[in-house]
């Protein structure tokens, strides 16, 4: 008799599961997970009044923790948060991040002070909790680049530039401040050459993968709704550019993963979790 091959361990770093496409069926998305090998997952509150809801889906999912943060896009539409408010969230043993919060010029550069603004709230936040701060850039990469080097000249803090796609000078200011560059599956699109470049170039051990479920579903479901199981698509797309097998690269954004969102790994030893 055969036995059955266990997948590697991975993590979603970013993903959404309180939006309406997940609505009653989060029991068959986190199984689905599981079955592929994601065995973790950070579901993110892009705005803050949205709490209650995704802070639920980590508590009644073991295998899920939770971030929260004002999206860029929503930053004028919102409550500026304050670093006092963030730092209450903090004592919840499955919040793990600050954010997300960034620069989103695409859309939104009418609201650029303000985004800039409460980006620099959440930095304080993270520095003063210690947990990763979770940024989101879009055509903004000068700007962002100088605050985040502004900032942490100020005093250090720990970062993951999430769904990374912009430039390739942006990528270096994060890698040399000690931040980390995620993986989604922009990364595993045809014409994505550009973005993989910039990913081969990093540091093996400042890469982390995520999905952004349930945007941007890579290969073989692009087009699709996405979902924290399809972490694995992009994950191997990942491990060609390092030159590693799937295995191994999973293994390596393990321990990336454990090392910046330290409260992850301290949450699991204390409940008998994990590996």
């Amino acid at each position: 008799m055969s036995i059955p091959q266990i997948a590697p361990r991975i993590t979603d770093s970013h993903c959404h599961l309180d939006f309406p496409d997940f609505e009653g069926q989060l029991e068959q998305i986190v199984a689905n997970a599981a079955q592929a090998g994601v065995t973790r997952m950070v579901t993110i509150c892009t705005r803050l009044r949205n709490l209650p809801r995704v802070q639920a889906i980590a508590e009644a999912h073991a295998p899920v923790f939770f971030a929260a943060g004002t999206h860029p896009m929503s930053a004028a539409e919102e409550p500026m948060a304050t670093v006092d408010e963030l730092l209450a969230l903090a004592a919840h043993p499955k919040f793990v991040g600050i954010g997300e919060t960034g620069l989103d010029y695409h859309y939104t550069a009418d609201s650029a002070q303000v985004q800039k603004d409460s980006l620099r709230l959440h930095i304080a936040a993270a520095r003063e909790t210690g947990l990763p701060l979770i940024i989101h850039s879009r055509d903004a990469d000068d700007d962002m680049a100088r605050i985040l080097s502004e900032e942490h000249a100020r005093g250090a803090y720990s970062c993951v530039m999430h769904c990374y796609s912009s430039g390739p000078e942006l990528a270096k200011v994060a890698v040399d401040l000690g931040f980390y560059l995620s993986m989604s599956g922009i990364a595993a699109f045809p014409r994505s050459q550009e973005v993989r470049d910039i990913f081969a170039a990093a540091p093996v051990d400042r890469i982390l993968v995520e999905t952004d479920a349930p945007y941007l579903a890579p290969p073989p479901f692009r087009g699709k709704r996405n979902e924290p199981a399809y972490t694995v698509h992009t994950a191997k797309v990942g491990a060609e550019l390092f030159g590693l097998d799937y295995a191994e690269f999973a293994a390596q954004t393990q321990v990336n993963f454990d090392r910046l969102f330290t409260k992850v790994a301290a949450y699991e030893t204390t409940n008998g979790l994990g590996a």
